[in-house]
């Protein structure tokens, strides 16, 4: 039994067969979930390119609200890449592959890549594709001062929250690796290619001052809040780590997601993200039956819970002790074993 039946004495069904029936996409439903994100979304940047001549401050002030509806357009575009937004492989691909333009990221490589995080989530032994990179307190200890001054740089939340965004956005999803098989590659020259299209069009349209004005503020704040949601949900204080053969995928979503219980506002511009737990026991619920699935089950009652208050604290929690089973912080992990940067 896992930890959360031993607790609950709730015997763990087969989630697979268990959330099937959330698992049915519905036309309707995702038509709404596209009128409520992309539109709003293309109608504000509209507004932005229009006040943008004639106050840089009113359009700026509305960069959040167009990087929210951005943040959820992204949900859609993730939940394409499950294949469960539309009834149809297919019309996941295109849609998915639309929106990845909208989003600057190239669908098929990422899609290969997040489907890897969700097989090997919380897996010591096959960290390194999808996810936040995480040191053990061994592993830090054993590296030279520059490495792991390198680690302490990347882990410093200006670093994630600020720079990550632009490393996700602009940098990262352009890169093509040897490693990648010759369709990913493939994929993502063709996006490369459209994405300069697409903004050598829009500059020469809207001119360079007012394209940077209309698309980067918002597009800087969808990817800060995304990495920020995406840092919270497997990076907390009792979070899941096992290696081999002590490695389950289902502990590995009941223990090693959280479930962030955000304000209901919040909760719509994150797309319902924060039942990560249900999303990783099946990823082929769409987001929209995610709080429905949580709520009919009682069990997941006892899954790790986070709120804004207490998320924000988790920015500080760095390394996975292996003696205690828990993230430590930097200044934890000198005091325990002596290292220092």
């Amino acid at each position: 039994m896992t930890p959360i039946e031993v607790e609950t004495g709730v015997q763990s069904p087969s989630w697979r067969v268990e959330l099937a029936r959330y698992a049915r996409p519905s036309v309707p439903r995702s038509l709404t979930d596209l009128a409520t994100s992309v539109l709003p979304y293309l109608l504000l940047t509209a507004l932005i390119v229009w006040l943008a001549p004639r106050s840089v401050l009113l359009a700026l002030l509305l960069a959040p609200l167009a990087g929210g509806f951005l943040l959820r357009s992204y949900i859609i575009f993730h939940d394409c890449a499950h294949g469960s937004f539309l009834p149809g492989k297919h019309l996941n691909i295109w849609l998915g592959r639309t929106l990845g333009l909208l989003v600057y990221s190239d669908f098929d490589s990422w899609r290969h890549s997040h489907a890897v995080h969700h097989a090997t989530a919380g897996d010591l032994d096959r960290r390194g594709t999808g996810d936040v990179p995480t040191w053990t307190v061994a592993e830090y200890n054993g590296h030279s001062r520059m490495g792991r001054l390198g680690y302490w740089l990347f882990r410093h939340p200006l670093v994630m929250f600020v720079l990550g965004p632009i490393w996700a956005l602009i940098i990262s999803p352009r890169l093509i690796k040897r490693s990648q098989r010759p369709r990913i590659r493939r994929s993502i020259l063709f996006t490369n290619i459209a994405v300069v299209a697409m903004v050598t069009g829009l500059v020469w349209l809207l001119g360079w001052q007012t394209y940077l004005i209309a698309i980067w503020p918002a597009a800087l704040i969808a990817g800060s809040a995304g990495v920020f949601l995406f840092y919270v949900q497997h990076q907390f204080e009792d979070v899941y780590w096992e290696s081999g053969d002590n490695w389950s995928y289902d502990d590995a979503a009941l223990r090693g997601s959280s479930y962030l219980h955000l304000p209901r506002i919040l909760q719509f511009f994150t797309g319902n993200i924060g039942f990560h737990h249900v999303h990783h026991l099946s990823a082929r619920v769409p987001n929209y039956n995610l709080p429905r699935a949580h709520k009919d089950h009682p069990v997941f009652a006892s899954v790790p819970t986070l709120t804004l208050r207490t998320a924000l604290p988790t920015v500080r929690l760095k390394l996975w002790d292996e003696t205690t089973g828990r993230l430590v912080t930097f200044r934890e992990a000198r005091a325990t074993r002596g290292a220092t940067l």
